[in-house]
């Protein structure tokens, strides 16, 4: 017979995340969460990191479950410790990422009260998880987080909380680990449709102007390798979004780039002139679309998603499939492969691709080169050259995110981490320590800008404590980039508040938290940095002073169709 003890609903908590495995969690204390702290300051089975903002232990969460594959897990405390988590899971929630954050909460009696350091966080994330748990009662603790990490990472995958008051926290009950999950109502459907599937087989071989459309789905559904081979195998040219890049390699035959606002020409004409598009694991966002009465008006689309409220949820689907990508891709490939007319498509395809690759070959990414400023897409290509593309990479929002999907060439899927959805500054850094965290023999390189690098730059700090070796590329225009961009091209170069004249020493602030700084004014100086930088073994601030001139091209302005491009 099964031994029961009594616990407390802290020791509860411990002790459940170490009967599921969980060995890694990233949080900040407070008074609501102190008796689950005093738990583990004595465990070993559980690493905590000690972050210095509670936003950050989400991004820093985020970043882990990205590149590990499983949720991530943070731990705040009530009031402005919850609320701080707000951003990262509405971060992780736009982008389909597995996670569970535990908040704390007063004791129920107080719940309402508005007692010292209480904030209704279960109202207030609502919106912006997946699901989330109010416990009330300490019976109910073990249940609850079983069924939040089925939740977060079943299905389309999401954040998840869990509000606990300190009296649950306190109170005791005999310890049980619950081996089944019973949840009515919540059955993700894996198995794509085989007669849809066969219907999408039968329009891709109609089809004479086809392209794969493929999101950060694929990443996620680890159907990236399946992707490649369905893709391959048809000939068919891919064009990924920012969420899907590594999703399908950049080296490969087939790779068009990314597609959309900043996509590159090639991606975005051949999508506005198939008339077929095979769409894996994407939602058709408005940054792809454009304007969506003029986005690919000849072609017809199939649509495959875990989701099937995000299919037809903004442009018409002809053939939707509900289920798992991997499952859906498998069943794909092998219908295909069972088929006599393989090579007689690919013939008959060549002259669109013979035309796509004229595209390409037309307008390919590219920037003024320049002796005397430094270009942050010559920075760019300068660390994907001495990584030799084998680095987890992640990015700030704007222009440098831009930048580093444009210009550092993904081949492999979990390698790039961004806010893609919600477009969240100050997400890199601290995703770039939940990456490191991870992956710990990889090289973790953030790619920043100077406005968004100071949202979160106190991790410096963490990433120092534990000695994980990130590190940081400032593309350096003095300035909100992206915005005056918009400035520059849309509001007659009226710079409003966009500018950041008093930009602090980079140098000086890595050295004060016990990081190396390096600075580049030059390009001649942009090798060594990023030489040094790589071979320093502890986290690394690279502040590159780039071209504050320069922008993001390609470029589809509002409301156009992503036909209509600003080039370069």
């Amino acid at each position: 017979m099964e031994e029961k003890v009594r616990l407390t609903g802290a020791e509860i908590f411990v002790r459940t995340l170490i009967d599921m495995g969980v060995d890694t969690i990233f949080g900040y204390p407070g008074g609501a969460v102190i008796n689950i702290y005093d738990t583990l300051f004595n465990n070993t089975s559980i690493r905590h990191y000690l972050v210095r903002h509670e936003q950050a232990a989400v991004h820093a969460a985020d970043g882990y479950a990205r590149i590990a594959g499983k949720p991530g897990v943070c731990l705040v405390t009530s009031g402005p410790g919850a609320t701080n988590t707000v951003t990262g899971m509405a971060t992780a929630y736009m982008d389909s990422i597995p996670l569970v954050v535990f908040t704390g909460q007063v004791p129920t009696l107080l719940i309402g009260n508005d007692a010292f350091q209480e904030a209704d966080i279960v109202g207030i994330s609502r919106p912006c998880t997946k699901y989330n748990y109010l416990v009330k009662d300490v019976n109910d603790l073990a249940r609850i987080i079983k069924e939040a990490f089925h939740i977060a990472s079943s299905g389309r995958p999401g954040p998840v909380l869990v509000d606990l008051p300190k009296d649950v926290l306190t109170a005791s009950t005999e310890y049980v680990f619950p081996k089944e999950l019973k949840l009515r109502g919540y059955n993700p459907n894996y198995k794509g449709h085989p007669k849809q599937i066969e219907k999408a087989v039968d329009l891709v071989f109609n089809s004479r102007r086809p392209i794969i459309y493929a999101g950060g789905g694929v990443i996620l559904g680890d159907g990236a390798k399946y992707l490649t081979e369905l893709a391959d195998l048809l000939g068919v040219p891919v064009a990924l979004t920012l969420m899907g890049l590594g999703g399908y390699p950049a080296s490969g035959e087939n790779f068009l780039g990314m597609l959309g606002m900043h996509g590159t020409y090639a991606a975005n004409m051949t999508i506005t002139n198939s008339d077929l598009i095979i769409a894996i694991g994407a939602r058709f966002d408005d940054r792809v679309t454009g304007k969506v009465d003029e986005f690919a008006p000849l072609a017809k689309i199939i649509h495959i998603d875990i989701d099937p409220t995000s299919i037809k949820k903004n442009v018409h689907v002809d053939i939707p499939i509900v289920g798992d990508v991997k499952d859906c891709l498998k069943k794909m490939i092998n219908i295909v492969k069972g088929k006599k007319e393989v090579k007689e498509y690919r013939r008959k395809i060549r002259p669109w691709k013979s035309q796509v690759e004229k595209w390409d070959a037309d307008h390919p990414l590219k920037y003024k080169e320049s002796k005397s400023q430094i270009k942050p897409q010559y920075v760019v290509e300068l660390i994907y050259e001495k990584t030799a593309g084998k680095a987890i990479i992640t990015t700030e929002v704007g222009q440098n995110q831009m930048w580093a999907a444009q210009f550092y060439r993904f081949d492999k899927p979990r390698t790039f981490l961004t806010s893609g959805g919600l477009g969240t500054m100050g997400y890199g850094f601290p995703a770039a320590i939940g990456a490191q965290v991870a992956k710990p023999d990889m090289l973790v390189i953030d790619i920043a800008g100077d406005g968004s690098i100071q949202m979160n730059i106190q991790e410096l700090a963490t990433a120092v404590q534990y000695k994980l070796p990130v590190k940081i590329a400032i593309l350096n225009n003095g300035s909100l980039g992206m915005v005056r961009q918009w400035q520059e091209l849309f509001f007659d170069g009226k710079y409003s508040q966009t500018c950041l004249p008093s930009y602090p020493n980079f140098v000086k602030i890595a050295e004060a938290y016990g990081a190396l700084g390096l600075r580049a004014t030059k390009p001649s100086q942009v090798e060594d940095v990023v030489e040094k930088a790589i071979k320093h073994p502890g986290p690394v601030v690279m502040d590159f002073v780039v071209d504050p001139q320069e922008m993001v091209y390609p470029m589809v302005p509002a409301g156009a169709p992503i036909s209509k491009m600003l080039l370069v």
